[in-house]
């Protein structure tokens, strides 16, 4: 039987008190900058959430997760662009979208395996940037400003920083929630056992390409939704967002913080976006220093700070 009150619980819940507390620091404290830190933070643990759905749990590393991310923003911004402000149309359409998208790769790309499933997914996610720059009458290269953040008939009032944060808190919260329920379902289970042996799973008649295909488009579309937070967040949208150094800071949040861990992402995007923030306001050679550090998790640190937390060891 599992001990509830591990360091790991109790940090990981610690965490997520804090992250639902952040406006009321920052209200009481006058520091606004704080508020808009971690909104970017929580958009993108919860795109990290999605790429350890599928590279933690199901074993396949996607170099090319923050296609998503560019999806679901440039869906924002072209139908703001062209008139449409309305929520309900835009975010249900972007997460469609991106799930379009996630089903295509994915049915191309799951059909091989290690560094030439890396090279496709980053294939295609170059494909999307590339067409996100020739985009002339959305900015091109230069962006896409959005005027106006997506309209819920004043249901909820986005342009208030307070109200949005909390919107992307409950969407993370959500998602943590969801992908756990996943993965310990028995879809969850399948897609662990095509992990650690694929073959033995079809020899005993499990269609394990659809179950990974499934898993592929559920994450492409959770982060597609994280892409519609970060263009309201940031209230522009330009191809960088999808960028391959983007997914490379998605791989690195999941592995900082412990894949096929669900809470794992979450302590690395907090981890690494702080550690950005903090050393950056030291030198501007910050790089110098955050490399060796994450080199030492990766290396003795065991699972990341997740693995560091339960003491090197997985349950």
């Amino acid at each position: 039987m599992r001990k509830a009150f591990t360091l790991r619980n109790i940090v990981v819940a610690a965490l997520l008190v804090m992250l639902a507390l952040v406006p009321v620091y920052s209200q009481a404290t006058g520091d606004v900058f704080l508020m808009t830190l971690f909104t970017r933070i929580v958009i993108l643990a919860m795109a990290a959430v999605s790429l350890n759905l599928i590279m933690g749990f199901g074993g396949m590393v996607s170099f090319g997760h923050a296609a998503y991310l560019g999806i679901g923003g440039y869906v924002v911004g072209i139908l703001a662009y062209e008139g449409v402000g309305s929520g309900f149309v835009q975010w249900p359409l972007a997460v469609i979208i991106s799930a379009l998208f996630a089903l295509i790769i994915g049915a191309l790309s799951l059909r091989t395996r290690g560094v030439y499933f890396i090279m496709i997914t980053l294939a295609f996610a170059q494909m999307i940037y590339y067409v996100g720059v020739s985009l002339d009458r959305y900015g091109a290269d230069d962006g896409l400003t959005i005027y106006r953040r997506s309209d819920f008939a004043g249901l909820i009032n986005l342009s208030n920083k307070t109200v949005f944060y909390y919107v992307c808190v409950t969407l993370l919260f959500a998602t943590i929630y969801g992908v756990w329920r996943l993965v310990n379902s028995r879809f969850g289970m399948v897609i662990q056992g095509a992990r650690s042996n694929e073959r033995r799973m079809r020899a005993i008649g499990v269609p394990t390409y659809r179950y990974r295909l499934t898993c592929f488009v559920i994450a492409g579309a959770i982060c597609g939704l994280a892409g519609v937070l970060l263009a309201n967040q940031a209230d522009f949208v330009s191809p960088a967002i999808m960028h391959w150094t983007r997914s490379g800071d998605l791989i690195v949040m999941a592995v900082l913080g412990g894949m096929g861990s669900v809470a794992g992402p979450v302590l690395g995007a907090v981890a690494l976006l702080v550690l950005e923030e903090a050393l950056s306001g030291i030198t501007e050679y910050w790089q110098i220093i955050l490399g060796p550090m994450l080199l030492a998790i990766v290396l003795y640190a065991r699972g990341g700070i997740e693995g560091l937390l339960r003491g090197g060891r997985h349950d």
